[in-house]
């Protein structure tokens, strides 16, 4: 099942993606895909639904029909750094002992093909595709043995960076992460009986049709229950709350020389199927 959010800015509505590709409206059955109506019940009951009765949304997505993130009211946006082998050999970093933690704030999240924008003073804004996991059934303490259950369904990613004030600046790395139009998300929420093998999943990015990023998900360092349960250490996970799960290599970090966006640009990214995303690049301002 493919759940996702549509219409303007700040107005979205629920729908479901149909077998054609057409948008069906969700809205006499749940408010908002967000909070309560990811949790496991509600999303029984949403795939009990026969598309066919659902009203057709006019437009055709990502095309003359805006999608939003597929997400909405996010309370906590987690990101995982380093958690693919050949992008830590990339950078020159160490594999981490244990999975490193850092935030986007709720600020930086847009739709999959809104644009992105360049913020003041930066000469290093870089490019991440990665694999989002939504999570369903909140929970503390989860073991790594039920993680699975807690999710609600996997999304595109697009982890823009600002690599002067992430690595570079005094601090963490959260001030490099969070920037306005930093996380892109979407195009919908799949949920995991449409994934076959979420650990053999190819992933890719370009950059005005010059392709940068071509890993896989079966190099990720710490696999998804693993994340699931060492987050939820340290704190509670919430319906809607998303993990960010690493790149692959490819970034614009770790070309010889480094290349980063100026503005003007165009990024299309993917994973197998979970959809594609299309930004254009701007600088604050413009």
């Amino acid at each position: 099942m493919k759940l996702l959010r549509y219409g303007a800015p700040g107005q979205e509505r629920p729908g479901l993606l149909d077998a054609a590709g057409r948008v069906r409206d969700l809205s006499a059955h749940i408010p908002d895909l967000a909070g309560d109506a990811l949790l496991p019940d509600s999303l029984s009951r949403l795939a009990a639904i026969s598309p066919e009765t659902l009203p057709i949304v006019a437009g055709t997505p990502q095309q003359d029909l805006r999608l939003g993130p597929c997400v909405g009211q996010v309370g906590k946006f987690i990101c995982i750094g380093l958690n693919y082998a050949d992008h830590a050999a990339e950078t020159g970093a160490e594999i981490p002992p244990e999975p490193v933690i850092f935030g986007k704030w709720t600020s930086a999240i847009i739709g999959p093909d809104d644009d992105v924008k360049i913020p003041r003073g930066s000469e290093k804004t870089d490019w991440e595709v990665e694999l989002g996991v939504i999570i369903g059934k909140p929970g503390a303490y989860i073991r790594e043995e039920d993680a699975l259950s807690h999710i609600a369904g996997y999304c595109v990613i697009n982890d823009i960076s600002e690599r002067e004030f992430q690595l570079e600046r005094a601090g963490t790395w959260d001030k490099g992460k969070g920037c306005d139009t930093f996380g892109p998300i979407g195009p919908w929420l799949v949920t995991p009986d449409d994934i076959a093998d979420v650990d053999a999943l190819s992933m890719w990015l370009d950059v005005d049709g010059h392709r940068y990023q071509n890993g896989s998900t079966a190099t990720m360092v710490y696999k998804i229950p693993h994340l699931i349960a060492y987050c939820s250490r340290f704190m509670s996970l919430q319906a809607g709350d998303i993990i960010s799960t690493g790149t692959p290599p490819g970034v614009g970090l770790g070309q010889k020389p480094p290349v980063y966006l100026r503005g003007g640009e165009v990024m299309r990214l993917g994973i197998d199927g979970l959809g594609v995303q299309t930004q254009k690049v701007r600088k604050e301002g413009e």
